[in-house]
């Protein structure tokens, strides 16, 4: 796929080549920036799915026989092909969600590399047979690849989710169909060419674009779909698991978060709001681990509202293509109109707006810009502190005691991550509140695990996790060989 005004491939990767779609029906891929369309691809249907599948279980029976310095070579091969097209990856996914180019190439696209050569690491050290011995004697344990598995990735994090999900299906031995988001699905089209080019076999990678509803269903629904995993929203990932239900296949779910952020009254007080502020504006607050409640000491709570105010307007929201550019706009027409009503609902409920709030940016007469907004005097049963805004809006809770702010912190639906800041010298203290938080990750001072960390949710934030080997074990049965 070359860059133009518009980029333009209406096939499908099946089987090692690209294929027509069955039904022809285009899907116009919009830049956010100037709502002008930058792309088309083609919207797939069950029968593209199907094909899709008779391919990847076809492969499955060479493949998981591979050894594991097969899979290592090859998993070498992919990453060294993407190096090479890094800048076509980082372009594609700086029109398609509108990312500024520093994110589009280092949170970005860079991300996909680290998930590579996390998945080498761990292949290379994983044990796919071993003696297990217990008090009824010995026997043989083996890891085997799941099969053929169904891949549904967003759009706020492209090439993150995709890598996040691939690098380990293929390590493992297993096959792929990937249905990336309809969204943003540019820059998986380039990772189908990175594939074909760096030799991955014939029908162990397959992709498919196209709708949730249709194609991701028919994935959901198929008989010989041993595993389906989800990144999105909630009620997406509801809708996969009721149709996997059926065929009753494994499935793995990264959902929606409302992650708090526990700010400790002591010395590290300003710049834990400060950071935690501008940790929501990143990638336009399109992030579901971003801590987008603050909680604040009530005594502390209007200093913590200038510290904000002061942050969210260093965002230097514009051009994506500008060097100048920190925040870009959100992804698509309705996910701005999303935004915008919850900002009016924080407004209507009493919240108090400290900077930002609704309407575009100044300067700004098109493209799905929001203001970096930051709202004061939050209660957490507003909309704001409960829903998922998935935008630049940053929501400030008080609380009373250590004991509250934990109450406050665990009242969610979700459970992703949450973040606990403050002086970095009250190591215990910051542990005694990350311990009782129920969360996938925690993160201390802001701390990350790059792709080394196990990622994924409790409560409605879903079930399993990706990343390193807890990720690389979703794609792996257990067998017991006994008497062996």
């Amino acid at each position: 796929m070359e860059r133009g005004l518009v980029m333009k491939n209406l096939q499908f990767y099946i089987d090692g080549a690209w294929v027509a779609p069955i039904t022809p029906e285009v899907i116009d891929v919009i830049n956010p920036a100037n709502e002008e369309v930058v792309g088309q691809v083609s919207a797939g249907s069950a029968a593209d799915v199907d094909r899709a599948v008779v391919a990847a279980s076809k492969a499955f029976v060479s493949y998981a026989r591979t050894s594991v310095k097969e899979r290592v070579e090859l998993l070498t091969a992919v990453r060294e092909e993407y190096k090479r097209r890094f800048d076509d990856v980082a372009h594609a996914i700086m029109v398609e969600m509108g990312a500024p180019t520093t994110l589009a190439q280092g949170g970005q696209t860079a991300t996909g590399l680290s998930h590579l050569k996390t998945a080498i690491r761990v292949l290379e050290a994983h044990q796919f047979e071993f003696t297990h011995e217990s008090t009824q004697g010995e026997f043989l344990i083996r890891h085997e690849p799941i099969g053929v598995c169904g891949l549904i990735t967003p759009w706020n994090w492209p090439i993150n989710q995709v890598m996040a999900k691939l690098a380990p299906c293929l390590g493992a031995g297993c096959t792929a169909i990937l249905k990336p988001s309809e969204i943003a699905p540019l820059s998986s089209m380039v990772v189908a060419e990175i594939c074909h080019d760096a030799g991955v076999p014939q029908g162990v990678f397959n992709l498919v674009n196209g709708y949730g509803p249709v194609v991701g269903e028919a994935m959901s629904a198929h008989p010989d779909i041993a595993f389906m995993s989800f990144t999105g929203s909630t009620r997406g990932g509801a809708a996969v698991a009721k149709t996997s239900a059926d065929s009753v296949k494994r499935v793995a779910q990264e959902l929606g978060g409302k992650s708090p952020n526990i700010i400790l009254d002591d010395a590290g007080f300003a710049e834990a709001v400060a950071r935690g502020t501008l940790g929501v504006m990143e990638n336009s607050g399109q992030s579901c681990n971003a801590p987008t409640r603050m909680l604040v000491p009530a005594a502390r709570h209007d200093e913590a509202l200038e510290i904000a105010k002061k942050a969210a307007e260093s965002v230097v929201v514009g051009d994506p293509t500008s060097a100048d550019t920190t925040m870009g706009p959100v992804v698509s027409e309705a996910q701005f109109d999303k935004i915008q009503g919850l900002i009016q609902q924080g407004v209507d409920e009493g919240a108090t707006v400290v900077t930002g709030g609704g309407g575009r940016p100044d300067g700004f007469n098109r493209g799905y810009f929001v203001r970096p907004t930051v709202f004061g005097h939050v209660d957490n049963d507003m909309a704001i502190a409960r829903e998922e805004i998935f935008g630049p809006v940053l929501a400030v809770l008080s609380y009373q005691s250590r004991d509250e702010a934990i109450e406050i912190a665990n009242d969610t639906d979700y459970g992703l991550s949450a973040y606990v800041s403050g002086d970095s010298a009250n190591k215990e203290a910051l542990l005694d509140y990350a311990r009782e938080i129920r969360a996938g990750q925690v993160h201390i001072n802001y701390a990350g695990g790059g792709t080394d960390a196990p990622f994924g949710g409790y409560k409605q934030s879903g079930n399993g996790r990706e990343k390193a080997e807890w990720g690389f074990e979703e794609y792996l049965e257990v067998k017991a060989v006994l008497g062996a």
